[in-house]
């Protein structure tokens, strides 16, 4: 899907964040979320703030007080959508 010696654009981004976190069974802590999206820190804090107030993803606390980041259904929606996209462009072979 993603094809090599090209920077992600912005709706990748976004789908790799989501995506990530929903194969770690909907709930990752921010640390390895931060390692798996292959961002800077900056970068990375300027997506996770972004999604965080649209939306997108949620800060959950446990019982020991530790945060995990989950999707929201808002968030399920969005990697849905994007497949659909990848799907339609893949099937007509627009890429």
């Amino acid at each position: 899907m993603v094809k090599m010696n090209r920077k992600r654009d912005r709706l990748e981004v976004i789908f790799d964040f989501l995506n990530i976190i929903q194969e770690n069974h909907n709930s990752i802590k921010p640390t390895p979320l931060l390692r798996k999206t292959n961002l800077s820190s900056q970068n990375f804090y300027e997506y996770y703030l972004e999604l965080l107030s649209k939306g997108f993803i949620k800060e959950i606390l446990d019982k020991n007080n530790k945060k995990f980041i989950t999707l929201t259904d808002k968030g399920f929606k969005y990697l849905e959508k994007y497949r659909t996209i990848i799907n339609f462009i893949d099937e007509f072979e627009l890429s």
